[in-house]
């Protein structure tokens, strides 16, 4: 059995590296129209003064450069009156597929929600994936077909958002 690859927090230095791993996870969404992440803004997003995420990279056997990141964030159930971890992102790169990058980085986010406390671990999956889905369904996790993502954005959001302000 291969050893686990060796798993550790990202640090600013890793910026410009998980930004191109994101990429990649773009190109195979097929999402790249939708891509605007940035250096600055990740950066902030991940070391700012109020961190909106965290995020866990693998780099490759010779310690050169990254070939996996998973980026998450704290939720919250009410159910559970507990957080949660919600996993946005978690990709490893194609020529590392098959080496239990992603399968280590599942445990060890299903370990860092034990350790914290929390209630729940959850992420989405796009319906056509259905490599990553056998893939999760085989570690455990349970596919919910009955609820929706719901999001606004863009345009929408700052249309709402403006009504919101005359309602405060």
């Amino acid at each position: 059995m291969p050893a686990s690859p060796p798993i550790r927090p990202a640090t600013p230095a890793d910026i410009p590296a998980i930004l191109a791993l994101m990429q990649g996870l773009a190109e195979y969404e097929k999402l790249t129209h939708l891509f605007a992440a940035t250096e600055a803004n990740l950066h902030t997003s991940l070391f700012g003064e109020q961190p909106a995420a965290q995020c866990l990279v693998v780099e490759n056997e010779t310690g050169t450069g990254l070939v996996a990141y998973a980026l998450w964030f704290q939720n919250y159930s009410t159910f559970l009156a507990k957080p949660g971890l919600y996993l946005e992102d978690l990709y490893v790169h194609p020529d590392q597929r098959g080496k239990g990058i992603g399968k280590a980085l599942l445990l060890r986010l299903a370990a860092i929600a034990l350790e914290r406390g929390y209630g729940r671990f959850e992420w989405t999956v796009l319906d056509w994936n259905q490599p990553a889905i056998d893939f999760y369904e085989g570690m455990g996790a349970q596919i919910l077909p009955e609820w929706r993502i719901v999001r606004v954005a863009g345009d929408a959001l700052v249309n709402m958002g403006k009504k919101g302000a005359n309602h405060g």
